[in-house]
């Protein structure tokens, strides 16, 4: 039974694999907005703003430095978020690709997991890709930076999860509205740009519990040069944010695709 709800699920990654061969930019894209942040805000503002703290006992490292793991967790949870939101409702509500493969023997728990394994294909890519990028531009000062790659893996499971199980309470396209309406002001606040402890002890608290937050911390400290029991913080919240919302978005398809 393991082994045919594994091979659906690779299916469907199989098939978004065969569409992606035609529309790659999207994935450029993907790289390239983490980009024009770090050139823009990381090296821009960074003239100003010089070198800042690291979280290595008093290291100090260039604002880019500092910025770039953080545009790397926002990337990895944009493309998520993305692939399993707006593209999936278009897939629901325009397209209706699952029905007719619900016709084969692909059940429900394949479209998800097919949908959630080809986000986490996406990011690592990304991931990848963005690292190396950064790599060559000397904004990473430690070799356990290579550890954004599966860390980045993690956030992208936490919220492809999470993309499946909002995807199924969207009535209509300008829902999306209430999406950004979370997403932006959490890339925002979530220091993303600046430490945590700019905020009054209670923000700090509010802060430490978006998944955002979490996601940047899993990144930022090892490429910092910072590794350690503390990282097992945020990937603990992450795989149990990718279950609950797992659970919730089989439960939730299941209802709305009528199986």
């Amino acid at each position: 039974m393991t082994a045919t709800r594994t091979t659906g699920a690779s299916l469907l990654v199989e098939r978004n694999l065969m569409i992606y061969r035609h529309t790659w930019a999207l994935l450029l894209a993907e790289i390239l907005e983490p980009l024009l942040y770090l050139a823009s805000i990381g090296v821009g503002i960074g003239v100003l703003v010089g070198h800042v703290h690291g979280l290595s006992g008093g290291v100090h490292v260039s604002y880019a430095a500092y910025v770039a793991p953080a545009l790397l967790a926002t990337a990895a949870m944009n493309g998520a978020m993305n692939e399993t939101t707006f593209l999936m409702f278009g897939r629901l509500t325009v397209d209706r690709v699952y029905q007719p493969i619900l016709t084969t023997p692909l059940t429900v728990r394949d479209i998800v997991l097919g949908e959630v394994a080809w986000a986490l294909l996406r990011g690592a890519g990304v991931a990848t890709a963005f690292l190396a990028i950064i790599g060559a531009l000397g904004l990473v000062h430690s070799p356990w930076a290579l550890l954004a790659v599966p860390g980045a893996v993690l956030i992208g499971a936490a919220f492809a999860a999470t993309g499946v199980a909002v995807v199924t309470v969207i009535r209509s396209w300008p829902d999306f509205q209430y999406v950004q309406l979370v997403m932006l002001p959490m890339f925002l606040f979530a220091t993303t740009f600046y430490p945590v402890g700019v905020y009054p002890r209670p923000v700090q608290v509010l802060v430490e519990c978006l998944p955002l937050y979490q996601s940047i911390q899993l990144l930022r400290q090892p490429a910092l040069g910072v590794v350690g029991p503390a990282l097992l913080g945020p990937a603990c919240y992450l795989m149990a944010m990718t279950g609950i919302a797992l659970v919730i978005a089989l439960r939730r398809m299941r209802r709305l695709l009528y199986v």
